[in-house]
């Protein structure tokens, strides 16, 4: 590690141009209770698994933080394995930033956002209750609703009689859906930013319909009494009628000439990619199923409406390029022209991925540092008469909840950065139940550093246990609250019914604004009004 940084120097070092990754190493629920705004977050359980696809370019500046409890300096000498060359860690980690009067702030996904309330307050999107839109359905208008989440989120619920139509998917789709100039459209998602963005988008598209963002999108429905619709099936097909697209690419030329959006050839993409002295990220904004269809070579599955709605879940390096591509333009460009609002240097892959030399399948397999090697695997039988004999410890990587749902009889529930506090003095074996034994494996490497002498793993996991039927054992508070790390406990059962937790949802959402300093604000650049 090449040393430490302060939090007035990395305050100070974020106003820089040239590339920086911010990574926060804690687990899930200790980033989601308070971070720095420009963080991604990686987990120390699972950073070598991920960090390549956040931080691809090896020379980039990285500022790994904690929770000042040593996981940094451990995640740097990892990072420093893996081939990263300038690491240097947050001093105090995060109680230091918010002791030096900078802001920690809750949830995730915060300059996506952050951005979603912004373009509301700079461009005034237009929006209805939803008890306007309970009497629009009972007056039986004319109007669709389109929800702009993934198809996966609106199977689960939706608002009554919505049709799925993921954000990118909607200037795209807009003709075939909606053939009538009469009709009022009404966007929604969750909450608020997906709703914002995608009737900000068919605005900026320059549809002529009435478009509105349903506000607070299905929980606003659902805290004013009404009941969301499941199961629903209504998913338009992947084909786009000819008369549509056309219209469809006419206005997604002219939304790129307003809002200046830049393109890049392949040849210049290619120079890109090999370009060892900057970041580019190419990510693929149609439906994961297109992806794997067919996408180009080092291309990342980033479906658009998801990118914008999180894009700190793709792009982990400021100040890095920003390649976005589909098989039309129009959802590149879509997708474009929000992220280069956002602040990032963003390029449309000019006449999209084309048809030639494409891969298929999933994204290509990052590297990663998982130790050579492998975990032994041991049987349920071996592991019955290990805990018979007593000279076997059972350490469970899984989820806390899935813990306290049923692990091992005698089994210790622990995360990789607190695993040799889990290892009893003296014992030399031990047994990892996990879900990922890549995980496992990372874990397995710090407990052989604690001490353990032999690391095995339990051969089909805890399913393996259950179905052979031995006994299980249950605790409702082990993990304790406190020790529960990566719990995100921020507004948990928002989804599950919790009222409670969908107000103050969306009281967090609005009040995001609020929380800003100068120079978080400034990163973003939204017009004064939609052209």
């Amino acid at each position: 590690m090449d040393g430490r940084i302060d939090a007035a120097g990395l305050k100070a070092r974020i106003d820089q141009a040239e590339e920086l990754a911010i990574l926060d190493v804690r687990e899930a629920g200790q980033y989601a209770a308070g971070h720095l705004f420009f963080a991604t977050h990686i987990p120390y359980s699972r950073l070598e698994l991920e960090v390549c696809d956040f931080v691809p370019r090896m020379a980039v500046e990285v500022i790994v933080y904690d929770d000042g409890d040593g996981v940094a300096a451990r995640a740097a000498d990892a990072l420093g394995r893996l081939g990263y060359t300038q690491i240097r860690a947050l001093e105090g980690g995060a109680p230091a930033w918010a002791a030096a009067g900078y802001t920690l702030y809750e949830g995730v996904n915060l300059p996506s956002k952050t951005f979603g309330e912004l373009v509301e307050h700079e461009l005034d999107t237009p929006r209805i209750s939803a008890d306007e839109l309970a009497e629009m359905h009972k007056s039986g208008g004319d109007f669709i609703i389109l929800d702009g989440r993934t198809p996966e989120e609106y199977v689960r619920f939706n608002i009554p009689g919505g049709i799925s139509c993921p954000n990118a998917d909607l200037p795209l789709r807009f003709d075939d859906l909606v053939p009538t100039r009469e009709t009022t459209v009404v966007i929604n998602c969750a909450g608020r930013t997906r709703s914002i963005i995608g009737a900000q988008t068919l605005i900026n598209f320059g549809i002529a319909n009435r478009v509105v963002a349903l506000e607070n999108g299905t929980q606003g429905w659902a805290l004013a009494g009404r009941e969301l619709e499941t199961g629903a099936g209504r998913i338009p097909a992947r084909a786009v009628m000819p008369a549509s697209m056309a219209r469809a690419k006419e206005r997604a030329a002219k939304t790129a000439e307003t809002y200046n959006v830049s393109f890049v050839d392949s040849q210049t993409l290619y120079a890109w990619q090999n370009d060892d002295a900057r970041t580019t990220f190419v990510l693929d904004v149609r439906s994961h199923d297109e992806f794997r269809t067919g996408h180009l070579p080092g291309s990342r599955s980033a479906p658009g409406g998801q990118l914008v709605q999180a894009t700190d879940r793709w792009i982990g390096v400021r100040g890095a390029r920003v390649v976005v591509c589909d098989d039309t333009e129009v959802r590149a460009i879509c997708t474009a022209h929000w992220l280069g609002q956002m602040g990032w240097d963003v390029h449309v892959l000019k006449e999209g991925i084309g048809a030639d030399d494409l891969e298929r399948g999933e994204d290509s397999a990052s590297a990663a540092a998982v130790p050579n090697d492998p975990l032994t695997k041991i049987s349920v039988d071996d592991l019955r008469a290990g805990l018979g004999d007593g000279d076997l410890a059972v350490i469970d990587l899984r989820a806390s909840a899935d813990f306290r749902d049923g692990h091992v009889p005698g089994a210790v529930w622990a995360v990789r950065p607190r695993v040799a506090e889990a290892l009893s003095e003296g014992c030399g074996a031990v047994c990892v139940v996990a879900d990922d034994e890549r995980e496992a494996a990372l874990a397995a490497a710090d407990l052989r550093t604690a001490g353990a002498v032999t690391v095995s793993i339990l051969a089909g996991g805890f399913e393996a246990w259950v179905a052979e039927g031995h006994a299980v054992e249950r605790s409702s508070d082990v993990p304790s609250e406190s020790n529960r790390i990566d719990f995100v406990a921020f507004t948990a059962e928002r989804h599950g019914g919790n009222q409670d937790h969908m107000r103050r949802y969306l009281e967090w959402e609005i009040g995001l604004i609020d929380q800003l300093d100068a120079q978080e604000r400034a990163v973003f650049n939204i017009p004064a009004a939609a052209p």
